[in-house]
């Protein structure tokens, strides 16, 4: 990971808003519907080039691919991988699960939302990485793009093994243990494939804090050892890579909503700690975690390491003022030390904000925040 000797460096969390031509036609590859498979490729790699086009000149220092070979997140489950099924929705049942304890306490306001990623996928035999031709291709078309533009950090995405469990029931392995290492094994062969491609992997695992939310009946205590358990599943999928070509990202999930029941940094900072990585990349600008930065008043962020905070946010379409992301920053640099802050964002701003222009005046503000955090801090 690159670091900002001379200045704050400023990214993102991943996902961007896809051209409106290019969503149709991965929704319909996705869909399993008609589709011009030529076309879509095309599509695709002049997509991937405008988007890097795009970050580059909004002041991103490190930039992906805007995840536009992707119709959701929860899609490399079902296309990716092979041993699962789905099986339809069950109206209801989701109040309990995806929305978990702040369903609980404000069952109107989530009633009729329904299920979050379409159908639920069932772990119906042995789980293989089957996506080696379509992570070759995000690699291939994101390299083309990149053509021109030497120097950036650049980085593609993949899930964490303990987020694919929570949207995959477990009916062929005995144990838990078993079914996440089966997970870890698979996905190993995509981090792997992005890494030894010299690209910088992002481990994306929302469902660290979020599965707080759906299991409710879970104490801290117990819930900590949860994590635990998934955070060694993922360090294993993340063995043989070189630590350096790692960083974490960890939400507490996109959805709007109360989130008054969202588990405290404070709770886990130490288990995010112990992934494998040399950035970890934290939701932080949210009404209910921006307090959070007084969390490394009292924890050490460990040597060599780099914090990527998120100063802008998916939680409103108000944009940021710069001064205020600034602000945020320099909370950040002067508990943790300048040299070991990346700015970033809460969450995939491209696909959560009202419009896409919206969610590029965010990176445009983020931008600029860092460039008066700077000043400020040479001060």
């Amino acid at each position: 990971m690159k670091r900002g000797n001379e200045r704050i460096l400023a990214t993102h969390a991943g996902s961007l808003a896809r051209p409106p031509d290019l969503r149709e036609m991965v929704i319909a590859k996705s869909g399993g519907q008609p589709h011009d498979e030529a076309a879509l490729a095309g599509r695709l790699r002049s997509a991937v080039a405008e988007v890097v086009q795009q970050q580059v000149a909004v002041g991103l220092d490190s930039v992906n691919d805007g995840e536009f070979s992707k119709a959701h997140f929860t899609s490399y489950a079902r296309e990716r991988l092979s041993g699962h099924d789905q099986r339809t929705d069950v109206p209801g049942e989701v109040l309990s699960r995806v929305y978990g304890r702040d369903a609980l306490e404000f069952p109107e306001y989530f009633e009729g939302r329904g299920n979050l990623g379409g159908p639920e996928d069932v772990c119906t035999g042995p789980l293989e990485y089957i996506g080696h031709a379509a992570v070759q291709s995000d690699i291939d078309n994101f390299k083309a793009g990149l053509e021109g533009f030497g120097g950036l950090e650049v980085f593609l995405l993949a899930v964490a093994p303990g987020t694919i469990e929570h949207w995959m029931q477990n009916r062929y392995y005995d144990r838990d243990e078993d079914f996440l290492n089966a997970i870890a094994d698979a996905m190993h062969e995509k981090y792997k494939a992005i890494t030894d491609a010299g690209l910088l992997l992002q481990i994306d695992d929302p469902d660290l804090a979020d599965a707080w939310q759906i299991h409710p009946d879970l104490s801290v205590a117990e819930y900590r050892a949860f994590a635990e358990l998934r955070i060694e599943a993922l360090n294993y999928a993340l063995r043989d890579i070189p630590e350096e070509s790692i960083r974490f990202h960890m939400c507490w999930g996109s959805y709007y909503g109360p989130h008054v029941y969202d588990i405290g940094l404070n709770d886990i900072v130490d288990i995010i700690l112990k992934v494998k990585a040399a950035g970890y990349s934290i939701e932080a600008s949210d009404p209910r975690h921006e307090h959070e930065w007084r969390v490394w008043e009292g924890t050490k962020l460990p040597a060599g390491k780099a914090l990527i905070p998120g100063v802008v946010g998916h939680a409103s379409d108000f944009v940021e003022h710069p001064m205020l992301v600034a602000e945020r920053i320099v909370n950040y640099a002067l508990l943790v030390g300048r040299e070991n802050v990346i700015v970033g964002t809460d969450y995939g701003l491209g696909t959560r904000v009202g419009h896409p222009k919206i969610a590029w005046a965010k990176f445009g503000a983020q931008a600029e925040g860092a460039r008066l955090a700077t000043e400020e801090l040479r001060g």
